[in-house]
Formats: C-alpha cells, structure tokens, sequence
C-alpha cells in the first residue's frame, strides 16, 4: 500500500515535470499532456514491452492516465506559481526514481526473470520515461549527461533484489531500498556527485 501511494506521488510529479519542459518548448495544452503522460508512463510502458507483461499497467488501470494527464493541465494553468518549489519537486522526482526502480524489479521478478535483468527492468522503468521526455522536447537525455541517474537507479535495484536473496523480510526490503536511494540521490544533488564525461577534442576527425 505504502508503494503504491509512492507510486501515484511520483507519477503525478514526474507528470508535472514533463509538463513544465514542453512549455518551455512552447507547445500547446494537447502536447503539455503528451509529454507529462510520456514522463510518467514511460518507462513502466518500455519495460512491459520489453518484458512482455501485457496489458500494459495504464491499460488495466485507466485512472493512471487521468493522475498524469490532471497534473499536466494543472501545471499548465499554476506553473508560474512554482518556481519556489524546485527544490521540492527534485526531492519528489528523486524518490519517484527509486520507487520507480523497486516496482520494475519486483514486475520483472513476478515474470521469472533472472537477478540481472530484474535490476535493468528496475532501470528502466525509473529513467526512461525522463528520457523520452527530453527526446521528445529536442534535448540530450539528462541520463545520458553526467547527472547520477542511472547509477543510482542500478544501485536501488541491486539492493533491493540484494536483501531479498539474503531473505530479508519483502515487506521491509523495498522500504530500506527506496530509502538508501533516496538518500543516495539527495547526497548526489548535495555535493554534485557525478560521472566523468569524454568528448571529442583532440581526437582526429571530431575537431
């Protein structure tokens, strides 16, 4: 139950966040509901194709469409009132990332996946909806920059399915790994926790 509340939060705010890019692109109500749909449904669609898991989770649960296409409306009409609240709305994005990240792996693990592909269904289910976003508003994917995204999704998933081999309780598991990812993400946004990047400089036929 605690999951799912968790859940509902993180798609309706990662819904709202996917609004507030494709304003800044200019587009249109029908787009702002497209993109903050795509942001929060995203990934758990590209995971369940992968997998296999038909019908898709929107599908059997319609309400979810109303969650997110609500919140982008919403943010369309209120978003100049937010601006304060960006430290907020990274704190929520950031426990949607791990939420997220538990809820693939425990969908991959109900369909007989191995420990491997639970944890890359964690991932991606917790980044691919932001990364359609950006595609889709003609950015570079944030978690193809240099941004703790992924590493951080890849750790929650591997955690979670970590305590559950050591037969920790699966009530508590998913709660201590969602909090050690939370944290993990807060200490990442802190202290600038990131990636080394590469570009082309000085390599021949990239100047």
């Amino acid at each position: 139950m605690l999951l799912h509340t968790i859940y509902l939060i993180a798609i309706v705010a990662e819904a709202m966040s996917g609004a507030i890019m494709g304003m800044r692109r200019d587009m249109d109500l029908f787009g702002i509901c497209v993109v903050g749909t795509i942001t929060a449904l995203g990934g758990g669609t590209i995971r369940d194709i992968l997998l296999g898991n038909y019908p898709l989770g929107w599908i059997i649960h319609p309400q979810y469409l109303l969650f997110t296409i609500g919140a982008a409306i919403v943010t369309a009409f209120v978003a100049r009132f937010l601006h304060h609240l960006r430290s907020v709305f990274l704190m929520v994005d950031g426990l949607g990332l791990v939420a997220f990240s538990v809820i693939g792996c425990d969908i991959a693990r109900a369909n007989g996946m191995v420990p491997g592909i639970v944890i890359l269904a964690g991932m991606i289910t917790g980044v691919f909806g932001g990364l359609l976003r950006d595609v889709l508003c003609n950015e570079i994917p944030l978690v193809l920059q240099r941004e703790l995204y992924a590493t951080i999704a890849l750790f929650t998933g591997s955690l979670y399915v970590g305590l559950l081999w050591l037969n920790v309780d699966p009530t508590i598991a998913p709660l201590v790994a969602i909090g050690c990812g939370f944290l993990y993400r807060l200490l990442a946004m802190r202290f600038h926790w990131k990636l080394p990047s590469f570009n082309g400089s000085g390599i021949r036929g990239f100047e």
